[in-house]
């Protein structure tokens, strides 16, 4: 199959890296410089869990590309800009492996072509130009999202993650819906308490962490079966408990970016909730305090506009 990955982060260049292993595979990565320029040098290098060197095509250029699937991994505060890029290149499916939820309904609206969702658990961090640290194996799932009768491309992703040897699940429609909401509360959990409180996941497997994992999955779960989603408190609060105690020693990706002093991605999560909430009167008072104040933060650094938050 041939792959554009179109945002070559940590995770874009881990499955980047691990999709070129398999030889009928042709993969693209778009990203930056100087992380292209050491790929397009010397190979993109692998650590941690295995260790090897690939050398995938590599561009700066988003444009007029065309490939059976894109896999798009940027923030998604870029998701518009990599929407519009890719909407001038030909695919026959584009899959989001994005944080948070709306990155899909933004391709959507872009692209004349089937759009997939996606989520994983597998861990990466880019240790520098050319060079991704695979943190730890977990597993990915895939199922469409427009329209939702696209299964059978689903299944055609699916089966290009598993001769990659990812564990991968393919779901109908309804299912990766369900998928995402737990991961939501999962990430408005974690993201914005462990960024604020400076510390590592594992904090919130125990008091106090542990006390804002109900409200927290409570507010998501009210949210989503507002939205039409089928998902109680109970499955939400072990989705959160089950992250936190898989990825105990690690730092959430919002506790990096507010460390480096980025942007986060507090928009998609707890903004997310905040916003579908509001269309259907769901009171969110916990998901709102926490977006207000990684908002604030952000603005103070110049980092959103004072009034977006």
């Amino acid at each position: 199959m041939d792959i554009v990955v179109f945002g070559a982060g940590s995770i874009g260049s881990l499955f980047g890296a691990l999709l070129a292993r398999v030889p009928e595979h042709s993969v693209t990565l778009v990203g930056r410089d100087p992380h292209v320029s050491a790929v397009r040098d010397s190979g993109l290098r692998v650590t941690g869990v295995d260790e090897f060197v690939v050398r995938p095509a590599v561009t700066t250029d988003g444009t007029r590309l065309s490939a059976d699937l894109a896999l798009v991994t940027v923030k998604a505060f870029d998701t518009e800009t990599a929407a519009e890029e890719l909407a001038t290149g030909a695919f026959r499916a584009v899959c989001s492996l994005q944080n948070g939820m709306g990155n899909e309904e933004t391709l959507a609206r872009h692209l004349d072509c089937p759009v997939l969702a996606g989520t994983t658990s597998y861990g990466a961090v880019r240790e520098g130009p050319g060079e991704v640290a695979w943190n730890g194996s977990g597993d990915v799932v895939v199922g469409p999202w427009d329209p939702r009768d696209a299964d059978g491309v689903a299944e055609e992703v699916g089966e290009a993650f598993a001769a990659a040897d990812l564990s991968v699940a393919v779901e109908d429609a309804d299912g990766i819906r369900r998928r995402l909401w737990r991961k939501l509360a999962a990430n408005a959990a974690v993201n914005p308490t462990t960024a604020l409180a400076r510390v590592e996941n594992g904090a919130l497997g125990e008091p106090p962490g542990s006390d804002l994992v109900e409200p927290i999955a409570r507010e998501v779960a009210a949210t989503a079966r507002a939205s039409g989603v089928d998902i109680d408190d109970e499955e939400t609060a072990a989705a959160v408990e089950e992250v936190v105690a898989a990825t105990a020693a690690n730092e959430s990706s919002m506790y990096r970016d507010i460390e480096r002093g980025r942007r986060t991605e507090v928009d998609v999560i707890n903004g997310y909730v905040v916003e579908r909430a509001r269309e259907h009167g769901v009171d969110v008072p916990v998901n709102r305090t926490l977006r207000t104040l990684i908002g604030t933060w952000e603005a103070a650094r110049g980092l959103r506009e004072p009034d977006s938050s």
